[in-house]
């Protein structure tokens, strides 16, 4: 996730790439953003000392060990932290990152890997802030798709609707494609098909605001082979199978 943000940023230009310093233990892991004219460094503290912004993106158990390490070197006069880890939740941050009574401004943020062509839905939460600073990380993400400002209660909601939901797009796109391959056509074919389907229909309903059973609607004639098509998913519990997904993912 952090890799895609990166190229989200480079490629949204709402920053100069020389303005970004990215960290990562592996200097293997960011030759390729160097090469790009990114800052790399395998010290977080550098890192972290840089920027108007830190923007803290690892795994959730390792994310109090990394705001450990680098609190000391931030300015919480000017810096804003970021923190991009599932299941993360403000309080702990209070905790973590108090220094001499004073807390940073700070946001938690769910994006999903989209975001690297910026395209992202990306959900977030005030943790310790004022708006102007909140109108900021809004302004930084929405350079690479749209962001949701939400709270804590929503967040896990939308983790599995929007960053786990990328996941459950893809497998309609392998299993319509995995069909159409059975149809007759050719594998990179079916998919083709698949993926302009899938954007057409995203392009439709945001066009048009219609609710997707009112377009879908549009498309389905008595006796036809589509509403024929739709009742056979319906049977095998299409619907029920999605919601159901989305409520464990949230669990």
């Amino acid at each position: 996730m952090g890799g895609a943000i990166v190229e989200g940023l480079l490629k949204s230009h709402y920053v100069d790439a020389e303005s970004i310093c990215v960290s990562d233990a592996s200097a293997d892991a960011v030759k390729r953003f160097a090469d790009k004219g990114v800052k790399t460094t395998t010290d977080n503290c550098v890192a972290a000392k840089s920027g108007d912004m830190v923007i803290v993106v690892v795994k959730p158990w390792l994310v109090e060990r990394v705001l450990l390490q680098v609190k000391d070197v931030m300015d919480y006069g000017r810096q804003q932290l970021v923190v991009v880890a599932a299941g993360i939740k403000g309080e702990q941050l209070k905790t973590w990152m108090q220094k001499d009574g004073q807390l940073p401004a700070m946001h938690l943020a769910i994006p999903n890997i989209a975001i690297a062509q910026l395209a992202s839905m990306t959900f977030l939460v005030a943790v310790a802030t004022e708006s102007q600073h909140t109108e900021q990380v809004v302004a930084l993400f929405d350079s690479m798709g749209k962001t949701i400002i939400t709270d804590e209660q929503h967040l896990a909601a939308g983790t599995t609707l929007a960053s786990c939901g990328i996941a459950y797009a893809m497998r309609y796109v392998r299993a319509a494609s995995e069909g159409g391959v059975e149809l007759g056509f050719k594998a990179d074919q079916a998919k083709d098909i698949v993926l302009q389907t899938m954007e057409g229909a995203v392009k439709l309903l945001q066009a048009t605001g219609l609710h997707p059973e009112a377009a879908i609607d549009l498309v389905t004639t008595p006796g036809g082979v589509t509403i024929k098509g739709l009742n056979e998913m319906e049977h095998n519990g299409f619907t029920s199978a999605v919601i159901r997904g989305l409520k464990a993912g949230a669990k």
